[in-house]
């Protein structure tokens, strides 16, 4: 995975999933909570912003193991 995440490489990484799959945000490994992302996406100066929309929870421990955040 690059460094610099690109809207092409997020979608090669999603294009084979269920596209009814629930999405959440993992967003610090010292404090692993399970985001929820906004139904808004901002394109400002190149950059595409995926804005977050509140915490739903503690991520699983599967995901921490599986992010080596454990």
């Amino acid at each position: 995975m690059p460094q610099y995440l690109t809207v092409a490489h997020l979608i090669a990484q999603l294009q084979d999933l269920d596209p009814n799959l629930h999405v959440r945000l993992a967003v610090n490994p010292d404090w692993p909570f399970s985001h929820l992302p906004a139904g808004t996406v901002v394109v400002h100066d190149g950059v595409v912003y995926l804005p977050e929309d509140g915490q739903e929870g503690y991520l699983p421990t599967a995901v921490r193991e599986e992010l080596a955040w454990a």
